[in-house]
């Protein structure tokens, strides 16, 4: 057997060695640092608010994604709970008006903002009512309640940029 215990007693094991020592040597070509500098220059470049913009308003006019954006740059939150890490903080009101429209059976649950300016204010104002009037009480973490003070927050300053 050999010593890695791939290899029996009349088998080869030089092709596994083979690539392994070519995996090694292309790992030393890149190394950890360079793959972890790489990665992390892409991850300033990703533009979150966009990707949550994308989420909720892929057919929204250029009015409403400028107003999402200046408000995202204001309030460094986005409507829909993603954080810079991508990661959602919280179910965000966007998200559930979202899973409503789904469960609805709507075929274009994604598009929460419509095609106008006037539809963005609508859905804006109908989650800052969610926001403000919840269904049932609900006990969260002081994460989560701190998301939702920014995610409200947030819709305030878009409806203002939305209303100009």
């Amino acid at each position: 057997m050999g010593i890695n215990g791939i290899g029996t007693a009349g088998y080869p094991v030089t092709g596994y060695q083979t690539k392994k020592a070519e995996r090694n040597a292309e790992s030393d070509a890149a190394g950890f640092g360079e793959i972890v500098a790489e990665k992390a220059e892409q991850d300033k470049t990703t533009d979150y608010a966009e990707k949550a913009f994308e989420m909720v308003g892929p057919h929204a006019p250029q009015e409403v994604k400028d107003a999402w954006m200046e408000a995202a740059k204001e309030v460094n939150a986005n409507g829909a709970g993603i954080k810079k890490n991508g990661m959602m903080s919280h179910i965000s009101q966007m998200m559930v008006q979202r899973c409503n429209k789904m469960l609805r059976g709507e075929a274009d649950y994604a598009d929460i903002l419509g095609r106008t300016v006037e539809s963005a204010i609508r859905a804006t104002k109908q989650a800052l009512y969610d926001l403000d009037h919840p269904l049932a009480p609900a006990y969260r973490s002081i994460e989560a309640e701190q998301a939702r003070i920014k995610e409200r927050e947030f819709y305030v300053s878009f409806l203002e940029k939305l209303e100009k």
